[in-house]
């Protein structure tokens, strides 16, 4: 019987905390959901929930940043999914793939929010090794 009620005791504790963790984690996903610009302001990309990820979709994009993606071989930037299968690894912090329109490639990448109205967005070749990041701001 005592075997029993140690091992209820811990299932609950452990749904706790994974309930915690939950909550933890849609909160980020709220905190990061919304349109953000580059620093150019010649896209803009909408951040959501895509299932038990987080993706980036372009909403908005210059004239200028159309052509380069058209040039590179991105017909349609518009729509254009960018931010790629995040998933969250820590408090304020996801990990997934950054496609560059301009490059025309995809590449691993990282988003950590910096305060409420930026997100660092940082995309590596290898690994995370030989990055470029970039702070983005909030639209809305």
């Amino acid at each position: 019987m005592r075997k029993f009620v140690a091992t209820a005791v811990a299932a609950v504790a452990l749904l706790g905390l994974t309930g915690a963790e939950a909550s933890a984690q849609t909160s980020d996903t709220r905190q990061l959901t919304g349109v953000w610009r580059n620093p150019k302001n010649t896209v803009h990309v909408r951040i959501q929930p895509c299932g038990s990820n987080v993706c980036g979709t372009v909403a908005w994009a210059s004239p200028q940043a159309i052509s380069a993606a058209r040039e590179a071989g991105t017909p349609n930037l518009l729509g254009t999914q960018l931010f790629r299968e995040f998933r969250r690894e820590s408090e304020g912090y996801w990990g997934g793939r950054v496609f560059v329109p301009d490059m025309g490639r995809t590449f691993s990448g990282t988003l950590r929010l910096s305060g409420p109205n930026a997100v660092v967005a940082r995309g590596c070749l290898i690994g995370r090794f030989l990055c470029k990041s970039q702070t983005w701001m909030r639209v809305s």
